[in-house]
């Protein structure tokens, strides 16, 4: 490893190095089969730190990881030998200018810390649908949530060559259109400005169990209400060996439990809905998804609702659970994709599709972080239960929404050289009929490839 004490000098924030009393805390991540041993771990203050850091990384061959919350269960936030960068501890602040509704949120936040903050001046913004998530990742991704499609941010970010760079509508507005959809591929996005939206300070949200002999009622509901959503609702299923339904509106509990009746009507085994603070929405979910667990996920479109399809996923997590070794879930999103969908495809890097997202999870003991071979055998047959079921879905479909991709990091001896032929498969099917256009732009901002742990893009010729 190359000598650190030229970096030390420089940089405000701190360096931790595996022989340092704090390495495995520095190299935690969510799912624990995404940790990496990496060589050194910078906790970066401010933009220059990036920079620097970046610089050093260059001159010792160390391949670069981006921190921020580190919710990537397929390693990307990680990097084996190489160096990570940080946001997290410093680089996390929120602040809220509530007369122009706007929020300023570091690259190190967590999507909690800017719901607690927003909330307090009844706005808010799209949080994607567990509050331990890191804004960075879920925002450059897509980013769904319960409120799809209402954000428009404004970055600034060091880039590889070490230019720190606004980038928005009119500075840089290329640039601003890569970061929308194209990931971490184009830099470090060191400040977020949110803007933001008038929010009720109440919601009606929360989850009801459903057994499967309604899965065929339960269905039926289904359809009739996803023919007619609104833009103020939306709904998770979890397939599960039971199916877990989380609803959400944005509205009184007199609202939402009318606006669901036909569900409640079935009559579910347990009800946990009920009027919360806003705040608490994105937090429904935490506890089935905690720290400190292994985790394989995987993503594919969702054409409609279908009985025989959940009714095979009920089964399926079953058997799956009683084998013993992992727990399972399918998870059906009914989010109003109208505002997404509104936009043309050519306006953003993000990938759109017109049909909603099925998220495939495997859990296991954070103790076999060496299962995830397993896991992945395993989910093949999850994934071919999800196609199979819908007459077969193109690969774009299949790939789905892009932050749910497990197998996207790119081989270790890949790069020093990057070639494209590890790249195609998921970078094409993800970013479709944008990836020519971020090829050039990956040349212009990024041409050696140095941020390439999520779907990389090869940079145009």
């Amino acid at each position: 490893m190359a000598d650190t004490s030229s970096l030390l000098k420089n940089i405000k924030g701190d360096i931790v190095t595996r022989d340092h009393p704090d390495y495995d805390s520095a190299i935690s991540r969510w799912a624990k089969n995404a940790e990496r041993k990496a060589e050194i771990v910078v906790f970066v203050k401010d933009a220059q730190d990036v920079v620097l850091s970046l610089a050093y990384a260059k001159e010792a061959n160390l391949p670069i990881a981006i921190r921020g919350g580190g919710h990537n269960a397929g390693g990307a936030s990680s990097a084996e030998g190489g160096l990570v960068i940080d946001l997290g501890k410093y680089l996390n602040k929120v602040t809220i200018d509530a007369e122009n509704k706007l929020g300023y949120v570091g690259g190190g936040a967590l999507w909690g810390d800017v719901d607690r903050e927003a909330i307090k001046y009844g706005l808010a913004t799209v949080g994607g649908t567990v509050s331990h998530t890191g804004v960075g990742g879920l925002t450059v991704g897509g980013g769904y949530g319960w409120l799809s499609g209402r954000h428009r941010p404004y970055y600034r970010q060091p880039q590889a060559d070490g230019t720190i760079r606004t980038a928005n509508d009119t500075e840089n507005s290329d640039l601003f259109w890569a970061l929308r959809g194209g990931g971490s591929n184009f830099g470090i996005v060191t400040e977020f400005v949110y803007q933001l939206h008038t929010q009720r300070k109440t919601i009606f949200a929360g989850v009801a169990i459903f057994i499967p002999p309604q899965v065929k009622q339960l269905i039926e509901a289904t359809k009739q209400w996803w023919d007619n959503v609104g833009i103020d609702e939306g709904m998770i299923q979890a397939g599960k060996p039971v199916i877990a339904v989380s609803f959400f509106y944005n509205g009184s509990v007199e609202e939402g439990r009318e606006n669901f009746k036909a569900f409640f009507d079935i009559g579910p085994v347990a009800d946990m809905t009920k009027e919360r603070p806003y705040e608490e929405l994105n937090t429904l979910t935490n506890p089935q998804v905690p720290h400190g667990n292994c985790y394989y996920l995987k993503g594919s479109s969702h054409t409609t609702p279908s009985e025989d399809l959940m009714t095979q996923v009920v089964g399926k997590a079953a058997e799956i659970s009683n084998a013993g070794k992992f727990r399972s879930a399918f998870l059906f999103e009914y989010f109003s994709l109208e505002k997404v969908n509104s936009v043309p495809v050519s306006a953003t890097a993000f990938r759109r599709d017109l049909s909603s997202n099925i998220l495939m999870q495997l859990v296991w003991d954070g103790k076999y972080p060496e299962r995830t071979g397993e896991a992945r055998v395993v989910m093949k047959d999850m994934v071919d239960i999800v196609l199979k079921a819908q007459g077969m879905l193109n690969q774009g479909a299949q790939t789905a929404y892009t932050n749910y991709g497990h197998d996207i990091e790119m081989p270790a001896e890949s790069y020093a050289h990057p070639s494209g032929d590890h790249q195609a498969t998921g970078s094409l099917a993800a970013f479709a009929s944008n990836y020519p256009r971020l090829q050039e732009l990956k040349k212009k901002y990024d041409p050696q490839n140095i941020f390439n742990r999520w779907y990389p893009i090869t940079p145009a010729a």
